[in-house]
């Protein structure tokens, strides 16, 4: 999604939640084992700055929505990146999970707070986790 703020073009990839898991660890994901998964984790690595090995306990899903909020600022040469967790869950299910990476990204969060993480892929990468309520849930 695609977004203005002032004068500049905002690249924002939401994860919406309730109460299912982030997908595998990266250590899960990994242990299917394959070249391209080494060389994928390797090219997320790269583009969020971060040095291998990563800890097999962050969740891969939370690497990937990253990096394609970075990917899709690049392709419409927006300066800025937001990965958004839009969460219903009233007990911040898995929030410890986005605390740990964004940890790794070297940062501390907050629910319902946007935090600079910096120049990540040539972009300023922000996180953010946002409480939604669960009335407007369609269950």
């Amino acid at each position: 999604m695609l977004a203005r703020a002032g004068p500049d073009l905002v690249s924002i990839a939401v994860e919406g939640k309730v109460e299912e898991l982030f997908g595998p660890t990266v250590g899960e994901w990994l242990a299917e084992g394959s070249k391209g998964k080494d060389k994928r984790l390797t090219f997320l690595c790269d583009l969020l700055g971060l040095q291998q090995p990563v800890p097999g306990l962050i969740r891969y899903q939370l690497f990937h929505r990253t990096a394609s909020a970075i990917i899709e600022a690049r392709r419409f040469c927006a300066p800025h990146a937001i990965m958004l967790v839009h969460s219903f869950s009233q007990t911040h299910e898995w929030f410890t999970d986005y605390v740990a990476f964004a940890r790794l990204l070297g940062v501390e969060v907050e629910v319902d707070r946007l935090v600079t993480v910096g120049q990540r892929g040539g972009v300023e990468l922000h996180l953010c986790w946002v409480c939604g309520d669960e009335q407007y849930l369609d269950r």
